[in-house]
Order: structure tokens, then C-alpha cells, then sequence
């Protein structure tokens, strides 16, 4: 019998298992429709009662066609080892079962009963939802691995997953679950759910007052993939089930974190999301103990222990996903919240944006456990010169910005002590390069202050970070070289290493790409918003471009046309122009040839 089943099992072994994934693939996404239909739409208790019903049954194909990829595997044993995590998944689902069947009672819902958990029915439900989130995480997961059969390039592949990233927020926005006024208008839609993904911060709604606690949790969610990139979550996933990592998911990988080989990308894979969790973990301890309880009105404290860990939670991640969403109205000038006084928290935001603005591969060479100590007598020992670079022009621009604040806004600062002064100019400094966060008016400060913000916004942070800009090794590169060629050297060095040809040409082309996009943006806005102030169009151009958020207040006022632009800019400075150029570009046929040279006048 056995004999026969296992030739049974390698005469059909393929279709049988194309066969499951479909039906597999069916079933998560009739979960995940009946997910969003649950949340996303306001429901009687009746309804949403037979929604879980089908839970049940959905659970149920789950086991059944985990059961079966486990009888028709060839190696049992290795099959359980690769999916220990969807094994332990199954053996909860069927004990969740067993007990229902059996005894005619809900398992997990017995026990919130036992332990009084305020509102046990709705806790039960939402603990199911997130249950069965987690298998179509896992369904969604495996599908990574098939990216390698698209015939796209990498850069493509990482374009389109922040296109649909942006789609799909914008679609669950829409819904009237999400909003305290019903039914978003697409485009607003659009605009936020692109300013979440693309983790700019430009709102065309009040973010505290418009969207419900699911709203809130749609934009954290976005801002968090937008932050890492969708693909880098996915392929994690995937090498997370020991599904192994294609070449092409480690070219995709290699593009966003700005690695130097496919190698050194699939090392630092898991490396990116275990740092970016332990940080925005940390993060939110912090967070949550820098509420300035006193600065509160008695009526507008935290309304429960659950609002102070969820506001905690999001302003971590927006912070070190250089987001700049807040929940606030005023952001961190609101006046009722007095968060425009709250100096610790300033300080602890600014340490995760400047942590997020680093970029995934210096913070792993600045805080590896193997180099701490010997960094205490030298700091600058085994950095690498991408890490000694971006760290050094970060504390310049950084100092640069703090200075300016306190020399031209100063008469804005005099009402503070020099600790509070300085923490303000801090704050703006860090914030003005990478996260759209905002302790003071930009609509009332001085034009040298706004016009070296939008240089500080256009170059941007570190490369391979959650920010946007040209970044700082782009500047540092084209600076050195301006330098160069009017000193007449030959070569290009920095710290005693000379920069390649290549590298160069690669920063003046997206410098150009920067310059060139901006500029038309801005002339299209001036037109389209014609009737406002070209300092303030400008100052938004740049700040979506680098995906700052920081705005003079006309992002709400912006017309269709204007929003459609702002849109696509906030887009653009996400991917990166040169990832954007590539994604377009075709391969060029030959040039292993040469004219004959001629001359330019320059200058």
C-alpha cells in the first residue's frame, strides 16, 4: 500500500501540488476579502458574527491542505523541518477545533471570559482576524520566491511594489470603516495613502480628527512597508520560511539598501528588519516614557493605557521611518497638547530620525557588538569610508541647521531657556533633512531659513536609509568633484581613496534627474496654483520630492492638478530617480564605439 502511494506521489507530485497552491491561494484570498470586509465596512454584530462563521471554515481548508502538501512531499521529515512555523500554526487551529467539536465551547474565547477581559466576544474576534492575517502574511510570503520567474528587471519589480503598496492603501482608506466622515475622496485617498508609503508626512486631512483607530493603523502599516520597501518584507519572509532567496530578489534587495554585491544583500536581509524592530521597539519605550503628563489639560490626557502604547508605537515608526505623520493636529506644535513644549520627546525623536536617516548599513557597522568596545578608544576603527562619510556630513549638516535656527529665528526662540532653544533647533535641524515633524510655524519663519531648509530637504540623509533626497554621499561625491576640476586634480579622493569614474557620472545623472524633475514640477505648480506664493510652492516641491513632509501650510489647498503632481513627486524622490530611469530605460545595443572628439566651449 505504502509502495503504491509513493509512486502515486512521484507520478503526480507536481500537478497535485499546483493543484493545493491554487486552491490554497483561493482560500487566503477569500480570507482576505472577508478581512476587509469585516474592518473596512461598518457592520451589525449579526453580521460580523458570520463573517467569523466562515472563519471557521477557512481554518479548516488551511489544515486540510497543509495536511496534504505534508502527504505528498517527498521528504516528511524535511518537510517539517522547513515549515516548523506553519506546523505550529496548524496544531493550534486544530486544538482550537478539537475543543469546539468536542466539548462545544471556544477555546480562546473561554479563557478572556476566565480572565475578564474587558469586551471578550469583540477581543476574541479581532485576535481570530489577526490569527488568520498572519497565515495570509505566510500564503503572500511564498509568493516572493516567484518574482524570479517575472521577466522584469529588478528595478522594475521594486517600482511596481510601491505602486501597488500606494493602490492598495489608498483602496482600504477609501473604505467607511476607516474614516470618522465616511467614504475618503480617491484622490485624497491617494495623496495620503502615497504620503504614508513614499513616508513623506504631507496630509490633505487632519490626521488625529479625520481617520478612526483602523485608519490610523492602515497609515502606520503603510508608513512601516514604505519604510523597508514591500519587496525587502516579503523576501524576508520568504528566507524566514527557509524558502531560499533568488538572484533576482537579491538584485531587488541590492538596489534598496545600496549594497555593493548580491552577497553582502542577502547577509544584511535579515539583519535590515531585526535592526529596524529592535529599534522602533526601543524607540517606543522611549516614546512612551517622554509624555510630559504635566503639560497635559486634565480632559486631554491618554484616554486609556491601550491610546498611550498605540500613539507610542506610531510616532516610533514614523520617526525612524522618517514618516513625519503625527497624531496631532498640530503635529508637535499643537497648542492644545502643548507638544510644541515637550523637550524630551523632541530629543528622543530626533535620536530614531537621525538612526533612520543613517541607512541600514552603517548602523550595522556602528553598533555590531564586535567593535563597540574597541570603538571607545577608537571611534573611527574598522569603518568602512561609505560609514565615515555619511557620519561625519550627517554632524555637519546637522550643526549646520542647528546653528541657523538660533541665529535667524532667534526672537521665535527667546522665549526659551538655552537647553529648550537649543533642543527646538535640534529638532527642526534633524527634522528639516529627513522626517516632516514640526515644532514651529514654517509659515512664519525667515526666507534664509526656508530657502537653506530646501537645500538641507534636497540632499536628504544616507543612502539606503528611510529617507529621501539625493542623499549625502551623492553631495559629498559631487562636491569633491566640483573641487577637482576647478583645483585641475586628476583624480577624485576622498580620505586618501580615489572615487571611480563610474560612481561619479552616477551622482551628476541623478543630480540632473533631481534638478531637471524638480524644476518642471515647480512650473507646473506654479501654474496649477497660481494663486499662491512661489517660495511656498517651491518649499512643497522639494519637501515631497524628498519625501520631508514639511509643508507652509498649502497641501490642503492644493487644486487636483496640484495634488496629482505632489503625488507623483512624492513617488519619484521614494523609488529614487536613477531606480525610476532604469525601470524605464532599455538595454542599449552597443557601445564599444567612439566619434570622433570635438569641443565645447564651457563656461
Amino acid at each position: 500500500m505504502w509502495k503504491t502511494l509513493g509512486t502515486f506521489i512521484v507520478r503526480r507530485n507536481e500537478i497535485i501540488n499546483l493543484i493545493i497552491r491554487r486552491i490554497s491561494q483561493i482560500n487566503v484570498s477569500i480570507a482576505f476579502i472577508l478581512l476587509i470586509y469585516r474592518y473596512g465596512f461598518l457592520l451589525s454584530d449579526e453580521e460580523a458574527n458570520e463573517v467569523f462563521r466562515i472563519f471557521d471554515f477557512q481554518f479548516l481548508i488551511y489544515v486540510i491542505l497543509f495536511g496534504l502538501r505534508m502527504l505528498f512531499s517527498f521528504d516528511r521529515r524535511d518537510f517539517i523541518n522547513r515549515e516548523r512555523l506553519e506546523l505550529l500554526l496548524t496544531s493550534i487551529i486544530i486544538l482550537y477545533g478539537l475543543a469546539n467539536w468536542l466539548f462545544g465551547f471556544r477555546l480562546f474565547l473561554y479563557y478572556l471570559y476566565l480572565f475578564s477581559i474587558d469586551n471578550p466576544v469583540n477581543t476574541y474576534q479581532n485576535l481570530l482576524s489577526v490569527f488568520l492575517f498572519i497565515i495570509i502574511i505566510l500564503e503572500i510570503s511564498k509568493s516572493a520566491n516567484r518574482i524570479s520567474e517575472l521577466k522584469l528587471k529588478p528595478a522594475t519589480t521594486f517600482v511596481m511594489s510601491f505602486v501597488i503598496l500606494i493602490l492598495g492603501g489608498a483602496f482600504l482608506l477609501m473604505l467607511p470603516a476607516m474614516t470618522v466622515q465616511g467614504s475618503m475622496p480617491f484622490i485624497d485617498a491617494l495623496f495620503t495613502s502615497a504620503s504614508a508609503s513614499c513616508v513623506t508626512g504631507l496630509i490633505v486631512v487632519d490626521t488625529a480628527t479625520f481617520f478612526t483607530f483602523k485608519g490610523k493603523l492602515v497609515l502606520m502599516l503603510l508608513i512601516q512597508l514604505g519604510g523597508l520597501g514591500i519587496v525587502l518584507f516579503a523576501t524576508f519572509f520568504s528566507s524566514f520560511l527557509s524558502s531560499g532567496v533568488s538572484l533576482r530578489q537579491q538584485s531587488i534587495m541590492q538596489n534598496f539598501l545600496s549594497s555593493e554585491n548580491l552577497a553582502s544583500a542577502k547577509q544584511l536581509l535579515r539583519k535590515v528588519v531585526f535592526i529596524t524592530l529592535l529599534i522602533e521597539f526601543i524607540g517606543f519605550l522611549l516614546v512612551f516614557f517622554s509624555w510630559d503628563e504635566e503639560l497635559w489639560d486634565t480632559d486631554q490626557q491618554f484616554k486609556s493605557l491601550g491610546e498611550k502604547v498605540f500613539f507610542s508605537i506610531f510616532h516610533s515608526i514614523s520617526a525612524f521611518c522618517n514618516a513625519g505623520f503625527s497624531l496631532f493636529s498640530g503635529g508637535m506644535l499643537d497648542e492644545d497638547m502643548k507638544t510644541g513644549r515637550m523637550y524630551t520627546l523632541h530629543f528622543v525623536l530626533s535620536l530614531l530620525i537621525i538612526l533612520g536617516g543613517l541607512g541600514f548599513t552603517v548602523i550595522e557597522e556602528v553598533f555590531h557588538p564586535k567593535y563597540i568596545k574597541s570603538r571607545i578608544i577608537t571611534p573611527w576603527k574598522k569603518l568602512s569610508h561609505n560609514t565615515r562619510i555619511t557620519l561625519r556630513f550627517t554632524f555637519i549638516l546637522v550643526v549646520t541647521g542647528i546653528v541657523a535656527f538660533m541665529i535667524f529665528e532667534f526672537e521665535k526662540l527667546r522665549d526659551r531657556t538655552i537647553i529648550e532653544a537649543f533642543i527646538t533647533a535640534l529638532f527642526q535641524s534633524v527634522v528639516t533633512r529627513t522626517a516632516g515633524f514640526n515644532s514651529m510655524d514654517f509659515s512664519k519663519l525667515q526666507h534664509a531659513t526656508l530657502i537653506l531648509c530646501m537645500f538641507m530637504m534636497f540632499i536628504g540623509a544616507g543612502s539606503g536609509s528611510t529617507a529621501g533626497g539625493i542623499k549625502i554621499t551623492t553631495f559629498v561625491v559631487i562636491l569633491y568633484s566640483s573641487i577637482a576640476n576647478i583645483t585641475g586634480q586628476k583624480n577624485i579622493n576622498i580620505e586618501r581613496r580615489t572615487i571611480p569614474v563610474e560612481a561619479v557620472n552616477r551622482a551628476f545623472a541623478l543630480l540632473m534627474f533631481a534638478v531637471s524633475y524638480n524644476s518642471l514640477a515647480i512650473f507646473l505648480l506654479s501654474i496649477t496654483e497660481s494663486e499662491k506664493d512661489i517660495l511656498q510652492v517651491a518649499f512643497e516641491q522639494i519637501s515631497a520630492f524628498a519625501t520631508v513632509g514639511l509643508s507652509m501650510g498649502i497641501t490642503a489647498d492644493l487644486s487636483l492638478l496640484g495634488k496629482i503632481i505632489i503625488i507623483m513627486t512624492m513617488f519619484i524622490g521614494r523609488v529614487g530617480t536613477v531606480t525610476l530611469a532604469l525601470a524605464l530605460s532599455k538595454k542599449a545595443v552597443s557601445t564599444a564605439y567612439e566619434y570622433p572628439k570635438t569641443h565645447l566651449l564651457i563656461g
